[in-house]
């Protein structure tokens, strides 16, 4: 019974985390797009990991699989790196830029990682 009712959770789960991430790109989007030609390898990178991520959630979501909540986090850990690189290496990138995406990225990281323990716990 108990466990009927975490599974129950994940419908909620996914679509909170669905929420979240799409202020994510709704924020990065618009920024990323604006990237010099001459970065378009890490451009067209950062975008894919954003894109990527909604796919991963609804696969885990759907399969009910911890190992699909763990690619998702592993996207997720990507998407860091790809921010922290835009910080360093991009001209029209701001630290404030970096900060209020790696805030809200957090949000989702939060949500995923509670939604694994709760898949741990079962």
């Amino acid at each position: 019974m108990v466990d009927q009712i975490k599974d129950k959770q994940a419908p909620s789960d996914q679509m909170l985390i669905i929420e979240k991430h799409e202020q994510v790109i709704a924020y990065l989007y618009p920024i990323v797009q604006r990237t010099p030609r001459k970065h378009g390898v890490v451009r067209d990178k950062m975008l894919a990991c954003l894109f990527d991520q909604a796919d991963l959630v609804i696969q885990a979501g759907k399969s009910g699989h911890v190992s699909k909540l763990y690619a998702a986090d592993a996207n997720l850990a990507m998407l860091r790196f790809y921010i922290r690189f835009y910080r360093g290496n991009i001209e029209n990138f701001t630290q404030h830029n970096e900060e209020v995406a790696l805030s809200r990225v957090a949000e989702v990281g939060n949500l995923l990682g509670k939604w694994i323990q709760r898949k741990k716990g079962n």
